[in-house]
This record gives structure tokens, C-alpha cells and sequence, in this order.
């Protein structure tokens, strides 16, 4: 399997984005969105992922943090469609169940290359530090949009918002290790009936 890593730049008037991603690195984050726990929800996903991403990313914070939230979804996203390629040989569907403390999370996702979203978690605080919690709603919809993935994400139970959020986004970097992670019994097969996705 070749290398597969991406770089994609998003520039409009209300954000700057570049994304590099490499999907089969270490799980090493760089990044600096000006959103600090985004910033450390990221790192989740990088570390459980053991995905390395460098973003760079400069928004119109001053207005509010929704911009910058959305627009790295999309263009994480779009990272992920470029490097994960015509995704023969690949598991496609990934899963991951992530407990912390009280909360629990289960997180799917199927590289079907149709994007959908099915999002059940009702947040126990409308934020979480500065961060609006609808904005990972937010964030979520603009990768699947752009990364063509059908993502499933149930936040099962939990009290701490901040708890809630991490199983999530923990969950989401495991789910997709496995989704992208090669499969030695399908060499240079596509993972579909169809025979692309």
C-alpha cells in the first residue's frame, strides 16, 4: 500500500485552513485552531487514530468559534478522502466503544463513500470551556460530507459534558484506525459487492 497522505488548503473570508494528514503515522498532533478544547479533542483523535495531523488554522474567532469548528470538519475531511485513495485493500468499516469515568460513547463509521450522519447525544451543557457543544454536530456533518463516510456516533450514557465529549471523539479516532487500517486478506481488493466505492 502506498503512502497515503494529503494536504488540503481551505481558504474563505471567514477562514484559513490547511490540513496534512498521514494515515498510518504515530498519532502525533500539531495544531493550533484558537479553539482550545477542539484543540484537544484533535489530539484524541491523532493519539487513538495513531493518525499524524498538522493543522494550521486561523478563523474569524470573533465572531464566535462556529466558522473555525465547521470548516476544519470539512477540510479534515476532504484530507481524508484524498489520502485514503480508492480504498481497495482497506476493512472500510470501523467501530470503537471508549468509557471515561461515568460516560460511555460508541462510535461507527463505514467508508462507503454515500456521507451520512446519525448523531445521538444530548450534552449535559450547552458548553463545554468556550465551545458551543452544537458545534460538534457541526464539525461532524462537514467531514462526513466531504471524507464520504456514513458515521454513526451514540453517546450511551454520562453526566460530565467534557467526559461525554472525549469518549466521543476517542471513540472516533478508534473507529477509523480500524476503518483504514489494511487488511492482509484483501490485498488489492475493494471491500464492496460494487466493486468501487
Amino acid at each position: 500500500m502506498s503512502e497515503r497522505i494529503a494536504t488540503v488548503t481551505r481558504n474563505t473570508r471567514e477562514t484559513q485552513i490547511t490540513v496534512t494528514i498521514n494515515l498510518d503515522g504515530e498519532g502525533r498532533l500539531a495544531c493550533e485552531t484558537g479553539v482550545p478544547f477542539l484543540d484537544h479533542m484533535l489530539d484524541q483523535v491523532a493519539r487513538h487514530g495513531l493518525i499524524d495531523l498538522d493543522i494550521e488554522a486561523v478563523g474569524d474567532l470573533h465572531i464566535d468559534d462556529h466558522h473555525t469548528v465547521e470548516d476544519l470538519g470539512i477540510t479534515l475531511g476532504q484530507a481524508f478522502h484524498q489520502a485514503i485513495g480508492d480504498k481497495r485493500g482497506i476493512y472500510r468499516y470501523g467501530h470503537a466503544y471508549v468509557p471515561l469515568d461515568e460516560a460511555l460513547s460508541r462510535v461507527v463509521v463505514d467508508f462507503s463513500g454515500r456521507p451520512g450522519l446519525s448523531m445521538d447525544v444530548e450534552f449535559t451543557r450547552a458548553s463545554i470551556g468556550r465551545l458551543d457543544t452544537q458545534l460538534f454536530w457541526e464539525f461532524f456533518q462537514g467531514f462526513v460530507n466531504h471524507a464520504r463516510v456514513t458515521l454513526h456516533i451514540d453517546n450511551l450514557r454520562g453526566f460530565n459534558a467534557h467526559h461525554q465529549a472525549e469518549t466521543i471523539f476517542k471513540a472516533f479516532g478508534r473507529a477509523l484506525r480500524m476503518a483504514v487500517a489494511p487488511d492482509p486478506r484483501m490485498v488489492g481488493q475493494m471491500p464492496s459487492t460494487k466493486g468501487s466505492l
